[in-house]
């Protein structure tokens, strides 16, 4: 079994639960994720990873940083990770319908099973699935509610 350490990060979005293993960043919850749960972690702020993450967030948060370069190891269908991969190449500031995403993973037509993937994304903020909208544009759930999504989108246009 996967040893896993955390470590709380406050946000403007609220505090931010993170999860590592020695490979990489596993996952960013917001408070009351059931998803969070999951873990079977020990509390580790000097771990490297978390260590790293919460440098480059603090950096996002305070408009330094677009992008993040962290070591990622979250545990996902092949799909999924397909999707996941997918998410990172949508530019800060920009949003994406989800039949847009499914046509760049190759999958023209399931935008359903994108978005069920998407909705799985472990990794907020990082992996940015809040740049993922309906068709119409329109802001559609979130796990850290449409207030936070809606936050991120104007931070990330506001550079």
């Amino acid at each position: 079994m996967t040893r896993h350490f955390s470590s709380i990060l406050a946000s403007p979005v609220g505090p931010l639960r993170l999860f590592a293993t020695e490979r990489g960043l596993s996952a960013i919850y917001f408070p009351n994720h059931r998803r969070a749960r999951d873990f079977d972690a020990r509390a580790d702020d000097e771990q490297p990873v978390l260590r790293e993450t919460r440098r480059q967030l603090q950096e996002y948060f305070a408009r330094e940083r677009t992008a993040f370069q962290l070591p990622l190891d979250p545990e996902g269908t092949p799909f999924q990770l397909a999707v996941w991969r997918a998410l990172q190449e949508i530019p800060p500031g920009a949003t994406w319908s989800y039949a847009m995403l499914a046509r760049h993973v190759g999958r023209e037509g399931a935008a359903r099973a994108v978005g069920s993937a998407n909705a799985r994304n472990p990794l907020s903020i990082v992996v940015p699935c809040h740049r993922v909208v309906g068709a119409s544009g329109k802001l559609t759930g979130y796990a850290g509610g449409l207030a936070a999504k809606q936050w991120l989108l104007e931070h990330e246009r506001d550079r």
